[in-house]
């Protein structure tokens, strides 16, 4: 684990170095507003990131806080197992739509039944980016995807899984559920610092879904990845989600 970031050279602090995400990626967008979130609160100091395999892994050394990069799937529980250790800290579960809703789903559902105090940040970018752009449970009716070479088709795989509407049916009401988009700066900046705010304030869980390009893997250009994104906030309305068990 790296040093506090308080102990760390000056030039450390100073040094400013590329992202390794692909051109066009909306999870560099996604980092960048974390960054500023994470400024504006004041809490790097006692800011611990986890990140997930995937493309989530490429941030290992992108801030310069503590950090923890853990198996495929597995950020979550760890970063619950960080907060029971050091209750103090505020600890961050980075991971992508596999990590969260395939391989790690069980981890996912069970951080928020227990309502655990961490912050879960998601990028859905509706396939699996890192391997080459397969079908992933977020993938939307009719995408092409390596996989779905015909487009993904509803009455073999159904519809594409809202998570942050599913984790509402189960969240305990101090948690707090949203999601954004990481071409809307202000907007998502926002709904993060919500989201970490309510872990300062110590409620519970906090989850975050962001829609997020992949011009790469999507092949297309930057305007149609633009334009992608706001097909996919059709499909996932964005926006804080309702507890349901907090309307009740």
């Amino acid at each position: 684990m790296a040093e506090p970031a308080s102990n760390l050279p000056r030039s450390w602090k100073k040094e400013s170095k590329p992202h390794k995400f692909c051109p066009g990626c909306g999870q560099s967008l996604a980092l960048k507003i974390l960054g500023f979130a994470i400024d504006e609160l004041g809490i790097q100091n006692k800011t611990v990131y986890g990140c997930d395999i995937g493309c989530s892994l490429l941030t290992w050394d992108m801030f310069d806080i503590n950090t923890i990069q853990t198996h495929h799937g597995r950020v979550i529980p760890t970063m619950t197992g960080f907060k029971l250790a050091n209750s103090q800290a505020i600890t961050i579960a980075f991971l992508g739509d596999g990590g969260g809703y395939a391989i790690g789903a069980q981890h996912l559902v069970n951080a928020a039944m227990r309502n655990d105090k961490i912050t879960v940040i998601l990028i859905n970018n509706a396939n699996y980016a890192m391997t080459g752009g397969q079908y992933a449970p977020t993938t939307l009716v009719g995408q092409v995807t390596d996989t779905t070479p015909a487009g993904r088709q509803e009455q073999k795989f159904g519809e594409p899984l809202h998570g942050p509407e599913m984790i509402a049916e189960i969240a305990s009401p101090d948690a707090y559920i949203a999601r954004a988009t990481s071409n809307d700066f202000e907007n998502c900046k926002n709904i993060i610092k919500k989201a970490l705010q309510n872990q300062i304030d110590g409620n519970g869980f906090s989850f975050v879904e962001i829609l997020s390009m992949c011009p790469v893997n999507w092949k297309m250009d930057a305007q149609q990845s633009l334009d992608y994104v706001n097909k996919m906030a059709e499909v996932f309305p964005l926006g804080e989600i309702k507890l349901k068990k907090a309307a009740q």
